[in-house]
């Protein structure tokens, strides 16, 4: 596929989060949408391009170059393989899988069939967030790092009540907002190791944790499910004693105002992604392992 080449997506998924991946969609000159998919039909209604209720009948119809995966958690890897499968390179909501055997089962598919997996971490397109990382090219390096992820899960799922099922979501906000935590950790401070983990539950959800993580600083990753209102920010200490913050929410007034321009990042990089093929890496399996040792660490 040239870089010229329109790429025709499939979008498996019409949640909550789907609205932005359209919108990045409709006013990107990379690509164009050719089909949407949902067991819901009320979640179909409405939609100018051929609909599906199966992923799988919409993989046998044919005519896409790539695949959208934002259905919820637990039908990830699934979905994924399936689409790999079929020779499409893979956008995956985070996170890649509900477990790391199937992240890595993934993984493999896609190296096998030459095909891109891009794991989507929306957060690390945000304005703000690379403001901070600008701000910090040739100054004091990053003594510590904390990211608080921080909301009322209630008032942001929607319809989509399997995230508050542990089995659906992969266990709660450590396998669902961690990812996209520990991404941008990653994104500051390189490749991390977990080096503790303490999570809250209720009613088998884990609703808020705590991970202290290092990569070439140590950090913190603050997580929570029941917080009034709505936080999310990174904060650095340099070792010139400096503290800087990037609060990923200023300047956005709306309600998820912010990942209108987030997932349009996201889709300029899959773009990217699709013509790298096989040679694409993000940290889709990373956070994955982590969130993996965080809750074999915590159980142990």
């Amino acid at each position: 596929m040239t870089g010229h080449q329109i790429i025709r997506l499939g979008v498996v998924g019409l949640g909550v989060i789907s609205r932005f991946y359209l919108a990045a969609i409709a006013s990107s000159p990379r690509f164009e949408l050719a089909a949407v998919c949902d067991p819901d039909e009320q979640a179909t209604a409405g939609h100018r391009v051929p609909v599906y209720r199966s992923h799988r009948a919409m993989l046998d119809a044919g005519g896409l170059d790539a695949v959208v995966v934002t259905a919820p958690n637990d039908v990830h890897a699934g979905v994924a393989l399936d689409a790999i499968a079929c020779g499409l390179p893979v956008c995956v909501e985070k996170p890649l899988a509900t477990t790391l055997r199937d992240g890595l089962a993934v993984a493999e598919a896609a190296r096998a069939r030459d095909v891109a997996l891009f794991t989507a971490f929306h957060r690390r397109y945000n304005a703000n967030v690379l403001a901070l990382r600008d701000k910090l090219t040739g100054g004091a390096p990053i003594a510590e790092l904390t990211v608080r992820y921080l909301e009322r899960i209630e008032e942001h799922v929607g319809r989509d009540r399997w995230y508050l099922d542990p089995a659906r979501s992969g266990g709660g906000c450590v396998a669902d907002n961690g990812p996209n935590a520990l991404d941008l950790v990653r994104l500051f401070l390189g490749e991390l190791t977990l080096e503790s983990v303490r999570i809250t539950r209720t009613a088998g959800v884990d609703r808020h944790a705590v991970l202290h993580v290092r990569g070439t600083a140590p950090a913190t990753v603050e997580l929570d499910w029941s917080h009034p209102g709505e936080t999310k920010d990174v904060t650095v200490r340099l070792t010139d004693g400096t503290a800087l913050r990037a609060d990923m929410l200023a300047g956005f007034d709306e309600f998820k105002g912010s990942l209108w321009h987030e997932y349009t990042g996201v889709l300029h990089d899959f773009a990217h992604a699709v013509a790298l093929g096989p040679a694409w890496r993000d940290g889709g399996l990373a956070a994955l392992d982590l969130v993996d040792e965080a809750y074999r660490r915590e159980g142990a």
